[in-house]
């Protein structure tokens, strides 16, 4: 049900100080019409990664159809005004059918209103933005997507584990985690046998059977696995185990939804930077070679001239 912000019209209900820092860094900001739907991905989590045609969206808006994983801190920055309508889906809880929210967001825009569709990530991967947009072009109404940073990328790069790295791998697989005895689900063997990192989505309530269908596929059972839960946020958490330990060792930590799982060589690396990291600082300082006398110092770039 809407959450009524007593809606005033356009941008300049936009609080002031946030329109003109926005303006300095984007230049003209995009009018967001009456009418009009925007599908926005709003990224993992961290309102720092947030992009500006987000936040341009997010104080013109004068009705916000959100998602669950979007953080509150997100939809603060909406206009003073703004209604707010939660259209969440979590796995294995009720959750409003997609056709429903489609037929929604086609009502809104029809009583000329500006409609914010906010996702977690980016709209388009595994957030249904497809479907979304399909509908209102089949019902005549006028649509913007704008990118966000998607849970599966920005979620490993927070915690040092590269999406793809030289010598490791040529192509990284994002697949959704739903049950592998499912009719119609993925040929987890096949992705086995490529030998390239998997991310999974939504995928900590069946990583136990995907995990044993990799194993089967081929995939050896000490491949490297990580899950990481909360990405980007304060509070977020990750697990390195193996493919054949993973899904009861998280368990056993009491990691739950909203979590990323990654399969794969490249989940090695975070370990080799933590190394790197420690060893550096374990180093002594350099002592800085004293000048020649006569001589200053001069910074020149990254290194020392004589001047």
């Amino acid at each position: 049900m809407p959450t009524d912000r007593h809606p005033s019209s356009g941008a300049e209900g936009a609080e002031l100080p946030q329109a003109q820092a926005l303006a300095a860094l984007r230049g003209e900001i995009p009018t967001f019409a009456p009418g009009e739907v925007w599908l926005v991905g709003a990224g993992p989590g961290d309102p720092g990664l947030l992009t500006l045609d987000a936040l341009a969206g997010l104080l013109q808006a004068d009705v916000v159809v959100h998602d669950a994983l979007v953080d509150a801190r997100v939809l603060a920055l909406a206009r003073r005004g703004a209604q707010m309508q939660f259209a969440g889906k979590r796995g294995g809880k009720p959750s409003i059918a997609q056709q429903d929210i489609c037929v929604q967001l086609i009502e809104l825009a029809q009583r000329g209103l500006r409609v914010l569709r906010l996702k977690g990530g980016d709209p388009f991967v595994f957030g249904r933005g497809g479907e979304e947009i399909l509908a209102l072009a089949a019902a005549g109404v006028p649509f913007r997507v704008v990118p966000g940073v998607t849970a599966g990328l920005g979620g490993l790069a927070s915690l040092g584990i590269p999406a793809t790295m030289r010598g490791i791998n040529q192509a990284v697989i994002l697949a959704t985690g739903h049950d592998p005895d499912e009719e119609g689900q993925l040929d987890w063997s096949a992705l086995a046998r490529t030998r390239q990192p998997i991310v999974l989505y939504m995928g900590l309530r069946n990583l136990g059977k995907i995990a044993a269908a990799l194993m089967h596929g081929g995939l050896p059972a000490t491949t490297p696995a990580a899950v990481i839960a909360s990405a980007t946020l304060a509070d977020q958490r990750i697990l390195v185990s193996t493919l054949e330990r993973v899904a009861s060792e998280a368990t056993a930590a009491n990691f739950a939804a909203p979590a990323m799982v990654v399969i794969g060589h490249i989940v090695n690396i975070r370990r080799q930077l933590l190394d790197a990291i420690a060893q550096a600082a374990a180093a002594p300082a350099p002592v800085p070679a004293p000048a020649a006398a006569g001589k200053a110092a001069i910074p020149c770039g990254n290194s020392a001239c004589e001047g």
